[in-house]
C-alpha cells in the first residue's frame, strides 16, 4: 500500500505542477516578471485553491453526490464563466505597462491579495481542475483506508509538495528576469495574454457552441 500511494503523489505532483494549463503560463509570466515573492503569492493562490477543491470533491465523493460534478449543465455553467475570466484576465496583459530598465515593482497589500486572489480563480474556476481531482480523489480512495479524515491529511501533505515545486519553477522563472529586457518581456505578456485569451475562447466555445 505504501508503494502505490508513493506512486500516486509522484502522479499528482506531476500533473498538478506541469499541467501546461491557463495557471501554468500565467505563473511563469509573474515569476518573470515580478521575481519571486509575487509569483509565489499566486502560486500559494493555486494551491489553495487545489486544497479547497479537493477537500470538497472529497465530501462529494464521501457522500455520493459526484454526479453534480458530471452534471452537464454545472459543467456548462463552469466552463463558461472561467472562458469569460480568462478572456478578461488575458487581456490585462495587452495594457499592462512594462517596467522601463532596472525598475522594479514594489509588493504593496492589497496586491498581494489579489495575486492570491487571481491564482485562486484563474485554477478553481478551471473545469478541468475539477475532473483531475475528481480523478486523484477517486484513484487514492481505492488504496488508501478511506477516511474523510485520512484523505485530508494526504493530500494535505501533498499539495505540500506540490507548492514546494511550485516555488521552485517561480524561483526558476525569476532567474531569467535578468537576461530580459523591456522589449522582450513585453513580447512575454502578449504570448501569456493571448494564450489565457485563447483558452477562455476554447473554454467557451466548448461548453457553449457545441452544446447549443
Amino acid at each position: 500500500m505504501i508503494l502505490s500511494l508513493i506512486y500516486q503523489t509522484f502522479i499528482i505532483v506531476l500533473l498538478l505542477t506541469f499541467s501546461f494549463g491557463p495557471a501554468f503560463f500565467a505563473l511563469i509570466n509573474t515569476g518573470i516578471k515580478h521575481g519571486y515573492k509575487t509569483g509565489s503569492l499566486l502560486a500559494s493562490g493555486i494551491v489553495i485553491s487545489d486544497f479547497m477543491v479537493c477537500i470538497l470533491i472529497i465530501f462529494l465523493v464521501h457522500y455520493g453526490a459526484t454526479n453534480l460534478i458530471h452534471d452537464e449543465k454545472n459543467q456548462r455553467f463552469m466552463g463558461i464563466l472561467a472562458g469569460l475570466v480568462l478572456v478578461i484576465f488575458g487581456s490585462l496583459y495587452f495594457r499592462k505597462p512594462v517596467p522601463k530598465g532596472d525598475e522594479t515593482i514594489e509588493i504593496q497589500k492589497p496586491a498581494a491579495h489579489l495575486m492570491l486572489l487571481k491564482g485562486f480563480f484563474l485554477n478553481s474556476l478551471n473545469p478541468a481542475v475539477w475532473l483531475l481531482w475528481l480523478g486523484n480523489v477517486t484513484a487514492v480512495s481505492k488504496t488508501l483506508y478511506y477516511s474523510v479524515v485520512n484523505m485530508i491529511i494526504y493530500f494535505s501533505i501533498t499539495l505540500g509538495l506540490v507548492l514546494l515545486v511550485e516555488l521552485g519553477k517561480v524561483s526558476a522563472a525569476g532567474k531569467l528576469k535578468k537576461f530580459l529586457n523591456d522589449k522582450i518581456m513585453h513580447r512575454v505578456n502578449i504570448v501569456t495574454g493571448a494564450l489565457l485569451v485563447i483558452f477562455g475562447f476554447v473554454l467557451i466555445y466548448n461548453h457553449y457552441f457545441e452544446h447549443a
